[in-house]
């Protein structure tokens, strides 16, 4: 077992666009603070070099999905994985954090001593098994919210008796040739929207086979105010109109699909049904529940809409009855032959990278504990849980939280503090997840999982853009709530 002479100042578990954005707003604020982060994959990236299934891409524009201190110069709208990646790795080595990062360290256990006001850290190297241990005086999870060993995956009835492959998008064979093959990608989410066109071309035929339909948007790929204002004026300065634009818009859409659920369902399929015409079935694009009930689906350029009309790609509803050597028989009584069927049935959620927290000894988890301006967990001390938005861009409130705890540092230094937890009122928790709201699968899955909130602020998770920036970065950082010896 080998462990760190000195207690780091902080540490960052994960190395992705959460874990590295928030480094460098720490290391530009207080280049004297000792920081590391511990990343389990042998790269930076994240989520973005974990997925490599085709055509993985962003579903947020990168105006606003990208840092707010390093312009997104790429021409593209929605980006794709490996230049997402590039992007993250860009900016680790701009603010030199490759020297920063400890590589391939799963994290097993944290303990804060309120003796020694330290939190110690027991992580494992992936590929020896050896133990490493870190002591921190303040620790930051970045870790994201799903499991990265594997996604959620049905046993489907009768599976074992099918011929060909069964994959899940999270664990994507790097040699997989589905060059003329009958392909089923089962799912109607962001995942499945996307592989079915990135496939399309080199197939046989692709069907995505569905139970129920997604709201699908078809967006340009191309931001053609920003190239016209590139002419004129700076990048830096096109990219802070652009990313400004985009909350706005991002924020309208979803608060008009809040207040006026009926219009905008009527507004969003009728979207749909200019871009395939009378020949496919709007039955296949018309969901059950109201707009934002399940995130949008973000096509580029309306991509899935061409592969459709362009007779390689199709869309089933219906509901599997079971598995047979060919592929899949329908409880309509219809058969689906496929030589690969592609399982794009969501994430397994996983709070902390399945690390376990204790303090002195005594086990918090998270879904015992309320948060605190959607940051901070109470009743654990010098602890903050990053955790992006659901109905914006995640690095949206990466960004914010990033901005807040430099605050949160400079006030601690200021008055002479070591330690901040918070402390909530008697009566004010409810028994709601963070993100309840949502109906989606994978959410609905892990609601005994995720952390609670309560009846009002800086308790209540409200997933605002505007009402989060003036909590974070307006309001006083002291307040009742907040404990700080």
């Amino acid at each position: 077992m080998q462990t760190t002479t000195k207690p780091l100042d902080v540490l960052i578990i994960g190395a992705g666009l959460s874990g590295v954005g928030t480094a460098c707003h720490i290391a530009r604020e207080f280049p004297d603070k000792t920081i590391a982060l511990i990343e389990r994959r042998k790269t930076l990236g994240g989520t973005w070099d974990l997925f490599r299934y085709p055509g993985i891409r962003s579903d947020s524009d990168m105006a606003s999905f990208g840092y707010g201190f390093k312009p997104w110069l790429a021409s593209k709208v929605l980006a794709d994985g490996p230049a997402i990646r590039d992007y993250v790795i860009e900016t680790a080595k701009e603010f030199k954090l490759y020297e920063k990062t400890h590589f391939g360290l799963q994290t097993q256990t944290a303990n804060w001593s309120s003796e020694d006001k330290l939190w110690t850290l027991v992580t494992r190297h992936e590929d020896t098994g050896a133990e490493r241990v870190f002591t921190c005086r303040y620790l930051i999870s970045c870790t994201g919210y799903f499991n990265h060993d594997h996604g959620y995956r049905p046993e489907f009835p009768g599976e074992e008796n099918f011929k060909g492959q069964i994959i899940h998008p999270q664990q994507w064979p790097e040699d997989l040739d589905y060059s003329n093959k009958r392909v089923i990608v089962i799912g109607s989410g962001a995942t499945a929207v996307t592989l079915l066109p990135a496939m399309a071309e080199k197939v046989s035929h692709i069907t995505m086979l569905q139970r129920s339909p997604s709201y699908v948007f078809a967006l340009p790929n191309k931001d053609k105010v920003s190239d016209v204002l590139g002419k004129f004026l700076p990048r830096s300065v096109v990219f802070k109109l652009a990313r400004g634009r985009n909350i706005a818009i991002q924020r309208a859409l979803f608060l008009s699909c809040r207040r006026w659920p009926n219009a905008m369902r009527k507004f969003l399929l009728s979207q749909v049904e200019k871009q395939i015409g009378p020949n496919i079935d709007m039955r296949h694009f018309t969901p059950k529940y109201m707009p934002w009930d399940e995130r949008l689906c973000v096509v580029p350029d309306g991509d899935l809409f061409t592969a459709l009309l362009s007779g390689k790609a199709s869309i089933e509803t219906d509901h599997i009855d079971h598995f047979t050597e060919k592929g899949i028989l329908l409880k309509s009584g219809k058969e689906l032959e496929a030589d690969i069927i592609i399982s794009a049935t969501g994430l397994s959620l996983q709070m902390l990278g399945g690390m376990a927290i204790s303090v002195d000894g005594e086990a918090r988890p998270l879904n015992e504990q309320m948060v605190y301006k959607g940051l901070l967990i109470e009743n654990i001390p010098n602890l903050a849980w990053v955790f992006g938005y659901t109905n914006a861009p995640w690095t949206l409130k990466a960004d914010l939280a990033g901005r807040y705890l430099c605050r949160l540092f400079k006030h601690m230094g200021a008055e002479g503090k070591t330690v901040a937890m918070p402390v909530s009122p008697p009566g004010i928790a409810l028994d709601i997840g963070i993100v309840d709201s949502l109906q989606s699968g994978y959410v609905q899955r892990a609601k005994d999982i995720m952390p609670r909130q309560g009846k009002q602020a800086p308790w209540q998770v409200t997933m605002h853009y505007g009402k989060d920036k003036a909590m974070l970065l307006k309001d006083a950082v002291a307040d009742e709530a907040l404990r700080m010896h």
